[in-house]
């Protein structure tokens, strides 16, 4: 005699890979008015459910079904393995209402076991507790670091430490997660056998009742090859920077010590025949003669300017916004909070960049006045150029050669270029250049 079932517990029979009914609970034996159910063991599930294809029926999902009961049933299949072979898991329910409540969670746990085994599959994959402590690696984080799941559970990330970035660097991606927030970026790791790989960086964290972190997921894709690939551009376009700049040096001392003495030398004899004789074709040859003189010096400081070479940043800076300011009538007010050389490098990209922002100053902002600072800061060098120009919509508006130099001068010298602008109010460029420089 079947014993009356709990309302608590489910009607579940387990099938055999070859149909047959392997077991049945009281509830099972109820809902079909089975009195022995060992009667039934060994027997076809169809015996029960006449027309059913175990089989065919989609894990998890509920399936209605007419069975050997009064009332119409719904039926979830689950599939488990047992000493190597797989049977099927028969939950019945003689109402659909409670057969919609047991399949919500196993949706989400099989959604769950997909992603996690998407991950798994495709990225490097940690779990941390949240003072730092590995919980959990995948074996794509074991391959890449060499270290195995028992070498890495209970360390902190130190373990793969390679020293490339800074306290504060890791001080504002702690800052960051520990306030709830998410934090992307990359991150150059080593190895257990020193070698050294890059990954970009996800880490999400996972937050109690009180809105606190109680451990962080780290997801991450190698990108070793993509910074390796970057690194070599960077060489070469610093390589093409400095050979172009080598060869404005070049000319602009041909100009000057060239043409500029050649017309010394023509202005000098032209004052000879003013002496010698009064003729109205002097006059002219003189004036054209000093404007062509003028016009090399111009040509020669745009191409590189000899002070910077010799006397450094701040007295090119201040000679090339005078020059700018007599010619062009535009007023710029120059404020400098450096009082010493700094790499040569740096001190051209930078000087380049002012130069660029102020030549578009002039071009198009439609301004008499503007200003540039130079301060140094704990760990940099911050440079501004403002004006209250036209400015422009940087949504619509296409970025032109002058700011892709710009971008690419700071990259040179791994510094950092912004610049922001609002139609009729005017245009900031600020550059962040580190005082140090990676090799």
């Amino acid at each position: 005699m079947a014993h009356l079932p709990s309302q608590k517990e489910e009607a579940t029979i387990v099938v055999g890979p070859d149909e047959r009914i392997a077991s049945m609970n009281d509830q099972a034996a109820h809902l079909f008015q089975i009195e022995e159910q060992e009667s039934y063991i060994g027997e076809k599930i169809n015996l029960l459910l006449p027309g059913v294809n175990v089989k065919r029926m989609e894990q998890g999902t509920i399936h209605h079904h007419i069975g050997r009961s009064p009332s119409p049933l719904f039926v979830r299949r689950n599939t488990f393995p047992l000493h190597g072979r797989n049977y099927d898991l028969l939950v019945i329910f003689s109402n659909q209402e409670t057969a919609l409540i047991g399949e919500e969670p196993q949706k989400v746990l099989n959604e769950l076991l997909d992603m996690k085994f998407a991950l798994d599959e495709s990225t490097i994959v940690a779990i941390t507790d949240k003072q730092g402590k590995i919980k959990y690696v995948n074996e794509q984080f074991c391959q890449i670091s060499k270290y195995s799941v028992e070498e890495l559970i209970g360390q902190d990330h130190n373990i793969i430490n390679s020293g490339y970035h800074s306290r504060s660097f890791f001080k504002d991606l702690w800052k960051t997660i520990g306030q709830g927030g998410v934090w992307k970026g990359e991150i150059r790791n080593r190895a257990k056998d020193g070698t050294l790989y890059w990954v970009d960086t996800t880490i999400v964290p996972f937050l109690d009742s009180d809105g606190k972190p109680y451990q962080y997921l780290a997801i991450r894709s190698e990108i070793t090859e993509r910074k390796r690939v970057e690194e070599e551009l960077k060489h070469t376009l610093n390589r093409i920077m400095n050979v172009q700049e080598e060869e404005q040096r070049r000319l602009s001392r041909e100009l000057h010590d060239g043409i500029g003495q050649n017309l010394y030398s023509h202005m000098i004899t032209i004052s000879r025949l003013r002496a010698e004789t009064d003729h109205p074709l002097l006059d002219q040859m003189t004036e054209e003669a000093t404007d062509l003189i003028q016009e090399v010096r111009n040509i020669s400081w745009e191409l590189h300017p000899s002070v910077l070479d010799d006397l450094g940043l701040i007295p090119a800076i201040r000679s090339f916004v005078n020059r700018y300011s007599e010619h062009y009538q535009i007023d710029v007010m120059f404020e400098c909070m450096l009082d010493h050389r700094i790499d040569h490098h740096v001190e051209i990209a930078i000087y380049r960049i002012i130069q660029e922002a102020l030549t578009n100053i002039r071009k198009y902002a439609n301004v008499n006045e503007a200003s540039v600072s130079i301060r140094e800061f704990d760990h940099g060098i911050r440079v501004m150029i403002h004006d209250k120009g036209k400015g422009f919509d940087s949504s619509t508006t296409s970025r032109g050669v002058g700011l892709v130099s710009m971008e690419e001068r700071a990259k040179s010298v791994q510094g950092k270029l912004d610049v922001t602008s609002t139609p009729e109010k005017g245009t900031t460029v600020i550059l962040e250049v580190p005082q140090e420089m990676d090799s």
